[in-house]
């Protein structure tokens, strides 16, 4: 019973994650990027506030914790959802969902250049080239694609690589401070509304067109596929750990193109399941035997 609870969990974290690219696309049909993200992130900071509230547990209250904080948001939740949303104007939700997988394969690289990650082994190094040549594959740019095209599938790259720059941020400055989980992820999302609520009236002052669906595609994004899944992230690594919970890393793409082809139409084409198979390759490899613990992304 255990262990069918703890499966039924996973899938249900990949599910939420996975069908975020989902949503993002169904968002963009009335809002702008910046504007889902600061909703989703709002929402979101929201469900997890009230559960460190519901713990007992507090807030950090020293200013430096904020600062490392706000620099985390700023790179692990708020840029890169508006790079996806920027992107997927562009490009379907399931290269987004497939690009959103190499970033493992940029936390390792640019740890490696922080010197957070210390050794490349050969079989490292193979996973990071098959990694990048699996995204060179989606991107497909032999195909003579469109400009847009290009340019929102180079977004999503950016996004992944902006989520694997906070990541090792995170590991840096934020993990090693013996604060709760939750309440990092709590603190964190809550720093992230800032820093978008800021930006929308600069960036994000577009026509909003709230249809019964945008205003679906919102709260579903920002209540499940943003608070929820931290949460639901939280419980898995509290009771199964890291490990296990790492897993999510695989199944995030499969759902991103399922839910893509079956929601939207997307097109299931060869060089998207050739590209995601190589992309995952590439991500097993660069894994290590003992994966760090995982962060809610997408």
């Amino acid at each position: 019973m255990q262990q069918r609870t703890s499966i039924a969990r996973l899938v249900g974290l990949a599910t939420l994650l996975g069908s975020g690219f989902l949503w993002i696309k169904m968002g963009l049909d009335g809002l702008s990027p910046v504007q889902i993200v600061l909703g989703r992130l709002a929402l979101g900071s929201l469900v997890l506030l009230a559960l460190v509230r519901s713990r007992g547990l507090s807030l950090p209250r020293d200013a430096g914790t904020w600062a490392h904080l706000f620099v985390a948001a700023l790179f692990a939740n708020a840029l890169p959802y508006l790079l996806y949303g920027v992107g997927e104007q562009s490009v379907d939700s399931s290269v987004a969902g497939v690009l959103n997988a190499t970033t493992p394969l940029w936390a390792v690289t640019l740890g490696l250049a922080a010197g957070t990650e210390r050794h490349l082994t050969r079989r490292r190094g193979l996973g990071l080239v098959l990694g990048f040549v699996g995204a060179v594959v989606v991107l497909g740019p032999w195909h003579g694609g469109a400009s847009g095209t290009v340019g929102g599938s180079l977004a999503c790259l950016g996004a992944a690589s902006s989520f694997g720059f906070g990541f090792v941020y995170m590991g840096r400055h934020l993990v090693t401070r013996g604060i709760p989980p939750l309440v990092l992820s709590a603190s964190q999302l809550a720093a992230a509304t800032g820093i978008t609520a800021v930006a929308t009236p600069v960036i994000g002052r577009q026509p909003v067109s709230l249809s019964p669906h945008v205003v679906v595609a919102l709260l579903v994004l920002g209540v499940f596929g943003t608070g929820i899944a931290y949460a639901l992230n939280y419980r898995l690594i509290h009771d199964e750990g890291p490990t296990v919970t790492s897993t999510v890393t695989y199944l995030i793409p499969v759902f991103a193109v399922l839910l893509g082809f079956v929601v939207l139409g997307e097109p299931l084409s060869p060089r998207l399941a050739v590209g995601t198979a190589v992309v995952l390759a590439g991500v097993a490899l660069v894994q290590r035997s003992r994966p760090v613990r995982l962060r809610v992304r997408g």
